[in-house]
C-alpha cells in the first residue's frame, strides 16, 4: 500500500464514496448527525475525487483511522442488525413510559426505549410515538392511548406485528396495519385504549435512514442512466462522422481545379 502522504492524492473510486455513504447514514441514525449536515456531507461526498477530500467528511465519526484516511481500501463485512439486538429485556423500564398532551402536542422518537407499557393522553392535541429506531423493553409492549378531541399517532417499522384493541366513540383507530405476519424474532405492538372526538393511527413506514438510502440509490440510478445515454449520443455522433466525412477531409493536399 502507499505511504500515508501520497494517499491523500489518490483518486477516489465509486466503492470509496459509497464507504464513506455507509458511514454518514450510519451516524444519522445514530442521531450524530441531523437531516441538513447529513444532506450537506452527502452531497459532498458524491463530489470528492480523492481520498484527500474524503477524508475530512468523516473525520469527527467514529471508526475512522489514525493515521490512514478513514475510507479503508478494504470492503469490510458488514454487522449483522437483528430484533435480538433491539429488544433489551430485562429489568429496563424504558426511557419514557407516558406522555400528555393538553391543547399542545409530544414526540417520542429516535433511538429511545420502549418500555413494556407506554400511557399517554391528548386532548385538543397530538402525540407522535415512532418507534422505527426505537429499541424495546420486551417481546410484547402494549400502547394504552387516550384521545379526546385529539389524535395519537403510532409509527412502526416493517417486520413489527400490530394488534389493536381500541375503542372508538365518535372517534376511531386505526387497523389497517393489523393482520400483517411479524418477522422471525420482532416485537410485537398492541395499541389499546379509547378515543371519543378523536383518533389513533398505525402507519408502518421504512427507518428514515433507509428512505434516504433508497432516495440514493435512485439518484444513482438516475445519474447512471444519464451517463449511458449521453455515452450512446456520443457513439452515435462518432458513427454518424466516420460514416460521412465533413467536406474535404479525404480530399488530397494541393489539388488544382483550374
Amino acid at each position: 500500500m502507499t505511504d500515508d502522504a501520497a494517499v491523500p492524492d489518490l483518486r477516489a473510486s465509486d466503492a470509496d464514496r459509497e464507504r464513506v455513504a455507509e458511514i454518514l447514514r450510519d451516524a444519522l441514525a445514530e442521531g450524530r448527525l441531523d437531516m441538513e449536515e447529513f444532506e450537506e456531507r452527502l452531497d459532498a461526498t458524491y463530489k470528492a475525487r480523492t481520498y484527500g477530500e474524503l477524508t475530512p467528511i468523516t473525520r469527527d465519526l467514529p471508526d475512522q483511522g489514525t493515521s490512514a484516511p478513514v475510507v479503508s481500501l478494504t470492503k469490510q463485512p458488514e454487522e449483522s442488525g437483528t430484533w435480538r439486538d433491539r429488544i433489551v429485556g430485562g429489568d429496563d423500564a424504558g426511557t419514557s413510559s407516558w406522555a400528555v398532551a393538553v391543547m399542545s402536542g409530544f414526540q417520542r422518537k429516535g433511538r429511545w426505549t420502549a418500555p413494556r407499557r407506554f400511557n399517554c393522553f391528548a386532548f385538543w392535541g397530538g402525540g407522535e410515538i415512532d418507534l422505527r429506531d426505537a429499541y424495546f423493553a420486551d417481546r410484547e409492549i402494549v400502547i394504552n392511548a387516550v384521545a379526546i378531541m385529539g389524535g395519537v399517532e403510532v409509527i412502526v417499522p416493517p417486520g413489527v406485528e400490530v394488534v389493536v384493541r381500541g375503542i372508538g366513540v365518535m372517534g376511531g383507530f386505526d387497523h389497517r396495519e393489523e393482520g400483517v405476519p411479524g418477522e422471525p424474532g420482532a416485537p410485537r405492538v398492541i395499541v389499546t385504549g379509547f378515543a371519543f372526538w378523536g383518533g389513533v393511527g398505525v402507519d408502518r413506514k421504512l427507518p428514515r435512514a433507509e428512505k434516504q438510502r433508497l432516495r440514493e440509490e435512485r439518484r444513482r440510478e438516475k445519474l447512471e442512466r444519464r451517463q449511458e445515454r449521453r455515452r450512446e449520443l456520443e457513439d452515435s455522433h462518432r458513427d454518424h462522422l466516420d460514416l460521412h466525412p465533413r467536406r474535404g477531409e479525404h480530399e488530397p493536399h494541393g489539388r488544382d481545379d483550374r
